[in-house]
């Protein structure tokens, strides 16, 4: 997964640790585009001691006046806000603002821009944004960590990539697939196995040793579908074939 097309802005953060943690929680899915609008302190050891080993999320920070100038070369914004404002910005929960930047994180540069700690992103920031996202947090306590943020929009992206991912292997995988064999399918293989065992003096039918349940509880397990079982059929019939000629 390439998340080298997403960014995290974070907008005029007030305590230098958040800008660590939040870099640590980005580290942490697989996100390393940091950009600081006007922090208020900056460089600062409280930063690098909460960031661990995301030290170099930091160090390749880019740190701006503006969150205009922070998006300038972007395609598409999202802006995160502690609180719904009625205002003519389409408003996204995490889980489809991550399934959104996905979609799009290939081909456009993509940047979540986070606000202020105490008071957000304000009107006219959010009005540089595509996209309002809103985290739906207790409605009794909104209060809500800059770096908990992070994660939580971080996560979401990374898991919905995966999620992408895995789907493209099933579809793939869907295309070596072929119709699952029938119980009758199985019954002519597993007659015609014993048989061919029984001439290998492999299997006797008067000390069965419950052999043919075994073996079938077994396919009945794998679920062959009509291509294996033909293939095995087909190993069964050149054994067969074999035992002739000898």
């Amino acid at each position: 997964m390439n998340f080298n097309n997403v960014r995290i802005v974070l907008v005029a953060t007030s305590h230098p640790g958040n800008i660590g943690a939040a870099a640590r929680a980005m580290k942490n899915m697989g996100l390393t585009q940091l950009v600081l609008v006007k922090p208020k302190i900056w460089p600062a050891l409280e930063a690098e001691s909460l960031a661990v080993s995301a030290k170099d999320v930091l160090e390749s920070a880019v740190v701006v006046e503006t969150l205009a100038e922070a998006i300038a070369d972007c395609h598409l914004v999202f802006g995160t806000s502690a609180r719904l404002r009625t205002m003519p910005v389409p408003l996204l929960d995490p889980a489809n603002c991550a399934k959104k930047i996905v979609t799009e994180m290939s081909t456009k540069r993509i940047a979540l821009v986070f606000g202020r700690e105490i008071s957000g992103l304000s009107n006219e920031e959010l009005h540089l944004c595509h996209y309002h996202i809103h985290i739906p947090v207790n409605p009794e306590y909104t209060s809500l960590n800059l770096a908990a943020a992070v994660m939580v929009l971080a996560y979401e992206i990374r898991k919905t990539a995966l999620e992408t991912v895995q789907q493209s292997l099933a579809d793939t995988t869907q295309e070596w697939d072929k119709v699952p064999a029938t119980v009758e399918e199985l019954d002519l293989y597993l007659a015609h196995l014993e048989a061919v065992l029984i001439k290998l003096d492999f299997h006797k039918p008067e000390n069965p040793r419950q052999l043919m349940r075994r073996l079938r509880r077994m396919y009945q397990r794998i679920q062959l579908d009509t291509m294996e079982i033909n293939i095995l059929r087909g190993i069964v019939a050149a054994t067969e074939s074999g035992l002739l000629k000898s």
